[in-house]
């Protein structure tokens, strides 16, 4: 696991980033509402539980998102996205000079439950060694602007990573802006590639440099600024809170896990297999899930101890397969859920399975938007010190109004089985 570089941090981030800097409003999203013949209609509507969020003055129908991935890859898949019902669309990550980037085949590992290897288990893990994307930069802002175009009242969030570069990172900025983007994701977490030119996790895992990189990126950008997350790192509140405190307006996380999906016991090479050869790749999917419900908590409880304010958001990402997984998430803290490994698998039409479940879940405990129930179970994490007090004084309450024998001492003879069952248990 990477170590964390932390020469120093902010006492006064307004003094050095002030939060005066002017972005660009939202065109869109504005509510107008037809009333009369239709007002039965939507007071009926009214009563299913609503799914739209709010988020950095940006408006989605519903909390899911597509992550930064292959299924942001192009105007198509994008589209597609759209034509379903996702809340919003990541794209896949783009830099300035997409020459430099070379994806191998194959690119993909995959992990099943029961034997691996089994070609017939559940995929349970994923792994990949792909790179951001090797299209050019002028065709990818090409096709956002013709999907801004077409879905002018739809989120489109830019995923960006560049080198260290102040000058670089400004271009790109100002470059994906012009084509009329609603927010940009900092890809500050790409675990695999290009570490050598400081970009993806090197900057993630380092938050010296993440402080000086974002304090250019908050200085140029004028829409919603989020900084994605690695979680190959000891402590991930650590880069949420200098990300927050440099100006960022969210965090994403997390990313991929560093690692090695496995060997092949026939070949002994191991998998993802490139002639004979692989590298540690980022793992996600199901089996990421606990790991990444932690950071997100972890994330979730420092945002509202240090920076309680509405104003700024969260988005998880990790393992979200089903609306139960997203639910998890949302009551933990987060503004909106990330997809991406779930629709690589399962198709772009989860998002009608994840809405309905999760609307399931809402009728059932009876919210009627997600605030009803966002960050619900925050407070009841605490530390093992605590959780031995609580204990404690729980079984001295119940001690004290259980009606019973105190110990075997007491038997009076009159039924020594019942007796014995009434005893007050240590």
């Amino acid at each position: 696991m990477a170590s964390l570089r932390l020469t120093h941090q902010i006492n006064n981030p307004a003094a050095e980033f002030p939060a005066t800097r002017r972005r660009r409003t939202p065109s869109h999203g504005v509510s107008r509402q037809r009333v009369g013949f239709r007002v039965f209609a939507e007071a009926a509507a009214a009563a299913e539980p609503d799914l739209s969020v709010a988020v950095n003055g940006l408006k989605m129908p519903n909390p899911f998102v597509i992550g930064s991935g292959p299924p942001g890859t192009n105007y198509t898949v994008m589209k597609r996205a759209f034509d379903e019902g996702w809340g919003a669309v990541i794209a896949k990550t783009v830099s300035l000079d997409a020459a430099k980037v070379v994806n191998v085949t194959p690119r993909y590992a995959r992990l099943r439950a029961g034997v691996n290897g089994s070609a017939k288990g559940q995929i349970i893990g994923w792994e990949n060694i792909e790179l951001i994307s090797d299209r050019p930069l002028e065709t990818m802002l090409k096709e956002f602007k013709q999907l801004k175009e077409e879905y002018p009242d739809r989120i489109l969030i830019a995923s960006i990573m560049e080198e260290y570069n102040k000058a670089a990172w400004e271009e790109l900025i100002d470059r994906v802006e012009q084509t009329g983007i609603d927010a940009i994701e900092i890809n500050f977490s790409c675990p695999h590639g290009m570490p050598e030119r400081k970009m993806g996790a090197a900057v993630g895992q380092d938050c010296a440099l993440l402080e000086e990189v974002c304090g250019w990126i908050n200085a140029k950008a004028t829409v919603p600024v989020w900084a994605k997350m690695t979680p190959n790192i000891t402590d991930i509140t650590e880069p949420a809170r200098i990300s927050l405190q440099t100006g960022c307006e969210g965090v994403a996380a997390i990313n991929t896990i560093m690692s090695v999906m496995g060997i092949n016991l026939d070949t002994l090479r191991p998998e993802p297999c490139v002639e004979g050869y692989s590298t540690p790749g980022g793992y996600s999917s199901k089996a990421v899930h606990p790991i990444a419900l932690a950071k997100v908590m972890s994330i979730a409880k420092m945002m509202k101890n240090e920076f309680n304010d509405k104003d700024y958001s969260l988005s998880a990402i990790g393992g979200v397969e089903t609306g139960a997984d997203a639910a998890e998430f949302l009551l933990l803290g987060a503004n909106t859920v990330q997809v991406c490994t779930g629709v690589m698998m399962h198709g772009y039409g989860l998002v009608k399975t994840l809405c309905s479940e999760l609307q399931d879940f809402m009728r059932k405990h009876n919210f009627s938007s997600i605030e009803d129930f966002r960050g619900a179970s925050l407070e009841y994490f605490t530390t093992h010190t605590d959780l031995v007090r609580r204990q404690r004084e729980a079984i001295q309450e119940r001690k004290a109004i259980k009606k019973g024998l105190q110990s075997d001492k007491e038997w009076t003879g009159d039924g020594f089985v019942k007796e014995s069952e009434s005893m007050v248990s240590n």
